[in-house]
């Protein structure tokens, strides 16, 4: 792809692959049949479900900022109840045209990986702080795999990246 002159790099889940490798992170991959919600994903096996996470990618009321909030799969989030607790404006999730424009994702390959893809560094990670020193399985750009890393780990790569990433309270 070429934009404003330059070539840009889109992660797709083998360039995800490759990345972690070069920065040294410890990582395991279970690959299965497409899946677009955590109802598809409990019919899948696998080998850590207590650390899947489930994504949810919303903006404020004004568009102005975005946010990737990767709480537990089992989690239900009340955005409303969300924002009060991280002083945010109120929250709706991202349409799909800005998940495309902002990450390169499409719906159902949402993850936190998917900053990696966020040139502009837009978007704020939020992750559940259930998951702190912990393993979380995400999708590596991709739905029809998940990969399980320390949670730790994906915070810095994303932090490194220059996204803004912190472990919270959900």
């Amino acid at each position: 792809m070429i934009r404003a002159g330059k070539e840009e790099s889109i992660m797709g889940k083998e360039e995800i692959y490759a990345y972690l490798t070069a920065k040294g992170i410890s990582y395991e991959v279970t690959n299965h049949e497409a899946v677009f919600n955590m109802d598809e994903i409990r019919a899948v096996s696998l080998p850590y479900p207590q650390w899947d996470a489930k994504n949810l990618f919303v903006c404020d009321d004004k568009k102005q900022h975005y946010y990737l909030i990767s709480v537990k799969g089992d989690k239900r989030i009340d955005l409303k109840a969300f924002r009060k607790a991280q002083g945010l404006r109120n929250l709706s999730f991202a349409s799909p045209h800005d998940l495309m424009a902002i990450l390169h994702l499409t719906p159902g390959a949402v993850t936190p990986l998917g900053l990696l893809n966020d040139e502009a560094r837009r978007v704020q990670l939020y992750v559940d702080a259930a998951f702190k020193d912990h393993l979380i399985g995400v999708h590596p750009n991709d739905n029809t795999a998940t990969v399980w890393l320390s949670a730790d780990d994906l915070l810095s790569l994303i932090a490194a990246h220059g996204n803004e990433a912190e472990f919270v309270d959900v």
